[in-house]
């Protein structure tokens, strides 16, 4: 069960101007926008947090660091998600980024119908993670928080999207427990020249 955190009104605005705007959604070059018969419709916003490399885990599995850059917009064309929008933060609140389409807006569908099957409230957000080219459905187990708590919690579930990196599962949900030490180990810088390797 699934219960979105509302997107800032600025937000949504800068989308639907976009939309608006042929300028605009000729100027992505998304042959899905273009090509699309029927009214078109930003839906599902979510939540962008990003996990850099500073904000790995440590050696002691404490809590990452991670930072809101922006919300998403499923762009729905009847029944179905052909593309998306992202917004960025600006320093008068939100404004439109871009349009893009590609396999994380279907995989991003298709695990927010899964996550709406879960008997447990959960809020939608999505946690990138730029270095590996990974992005993930972050369920957040606090369904009344505002979208900004940046860590992830012990409760919290996170669904890797496909395409996911090797040797880790896409479309199916882990514990923060469990995917946040792989990851961490994956955004680990490589030892120095010359130093000990670790036990």
């Amino acid at each position: 069960m699934l219960r979105p955190s509302p997107a800032p009104a600025p937000a949504l605005r800068s989308v639907l101007t976009a939309l608006g705007s042929p300028t605009a959604v000729s100027e992505t070059r998304t042959p899905a926008l273009r090509a699309a018969q029927g009214p078109l419709s930003p839906e599902l916003p979510l939540p962008v947090h990003v996990l850099g490399v500073a904000g790995a885990p440590g050696p002691a599995g404490g809590p990452p660091h991670t930072r809101l850059a922006g919300w998403r917009f499923l762009i729905r064309n009847g029944d179905r998600a052909i593309a998306a929008a992202d917004t960025r933060p600006t320093p008068d609140g939100w404004s439109f980024s871009h349009f893009f389409e590609g396999p994380y807006v279907a995989a991003t569908e298709r695990a927010l119908i899964q996550a709406e099957a879960l008997l447990t409230p959960y809020q939608p957000r999505l946690l990138s993670v730029p270095q590996l080219y990974m992005l993930t459905l972050w369920l957040h187990a606090d369904p009344d928080a505002d979208g900004h708590t940046a860590v992830p919690g012990a409760a919290d579930l996170l669904v890797p999207l496909s395409p996911a990196p090797p040797g880790i599962a896409a479309d199916r949900p882990y514990r923060v427990a469990d995917l946040l030490p792989v990851l961490s180990l994956r955004l680990a810088p490589p030892p120095l020249l010359g130093s000990a390797a670790p036990a």
